[in-house]
């Protein structure tokens, strides 16, 4: 038998093994067929070859932790049904977006996300609620523009925008320092710190204005570029751990008893919160939190809560 189909064969033996989801390590593989680790080397890198050329979506890859070679293939990184149903009802349940910017999302993400088997099964478990979805009651198109947004975010680049605000002046235009693009419940908002601050009723406020994204009438990304020192960096997380409603403000401190059945919902809806201490009948709870928009919540509590 010539070296051509020993090769062969070797290279069909290490890929049956490899799509039997096996870890292959070089020196194994060399002293059962009898060859060096070099060649096996060179088949691995024949297999790869042939994956490229035929648009084969695989892969093999060393695994450093299992210290051996395994096969990759797309389906490793298609979401499962679980993962894709909850990804998909998160969407729909936000109700974030317009009908005809909300669909073709869903749309794509089973087409490319959802192993073919699968997708008849998603599509049908989502049709009573794709079908019964209510749209926000703003009718404003977000995915135009976010992208510029964000973009002007992680540049550092001033922009110009006119605003339609809930209290007189309706219509305002400002200049301003986009810091984060945040979602919370139902509405996209972008973080920004004010540019010029003589005509604002708080000049001192260290803190970003909050402004939702559907009421950004126009924008303009400026040339003009901000900087910001590192230590004094907006920190997107620690912010949203903190903002609740999506009501700007100072920064608080507050302490209330919870005497409702789950601590947990408040700790979930509170990422700040902390229990100082435990009693029978309830919680002591301290959190910080952005404004005043808190209180809302707080109120929503009934008797469950006593605001300290």
């Amino acid at each position: 038998m010539n070296s051509v189909v020993l090769k062969s064969e070797r290279l069909l033996q290490i890929y049956s093994e490899l799509t039997e989801g096996r870890i292959l390590r070089k020196k194994d593989l060399a002293w059962k067929f009898n060859v060096t680790e070099r060649s096996i080397q060179r088949d691995i890198e024949s297999l790869r070859c042939f994956f490229i050329e035929r648009g084969l979506k695989q892969d093999i890859i060393y695994d450093r932790q299992m210290k051996g070679y395994r096969l990759e293939s797309q389906s490793a990184i298609l979401l499962n049904n679980s993962e894709i149903l909850a990804v998909c009802k998160i969407l729909l349940e936000s109700r974030s977006m317009l009908q005809d910017e909300m669909m073709p999302i869903l749309g794509k993400l089973i087409a490319c996300c959802v192993p073919e088997q699968s997708k008849q099964m998603v599509k049908e478990l989502l049709a009573n609620e794709k079908y019964h979805y209510i749209e926000p009651h703003h009718g404003k198109h977000i995915l135009n523009g976010l992208w510029e947004i964000a973009q002007a975010v992680q540049n550092h680049q001033l922009m110009e925008i006119e605003y339609e605000r809930l209290k007189e002046p309706k219509q305002v235009k400002r200049v301003i320092k986009p810091v984060g693009i945040m979602f919370s419940e139902y509405y996209f908002y972008l973080t920004a710190f004010l540019e010029d601050k003589t005509d604002f009723e708080n000049t001192d406020d260290l803190f970003p204005t909050i402004y939702r994204i559907d009421r950004i009438r126009k924008f303009k990304v400026l040339d003009e570029h901000y900087t910001i020192p590192y230590k004094n960096r907006f920190q997107e997380g620690e912010f949203r751990k903190r903002v609740q409603f999506m009501y700007g403000g100072k920064l608080r401190k507050i302490k209330f008893k919870y005497t409702g059945i789950s601590i947990e919902s408040v700790l979930d809806r509170l990422p700040t919160a902390e229990i100082i201490k435990k009693y029978d009948d309830g919680w002591i709870v301290t959190a910080e939190v952005f404004g005043d928009g808190v209180d809302m919540w707080l109120k929503s509590q009934g008797d469950k809560v006593t605001v300290m």
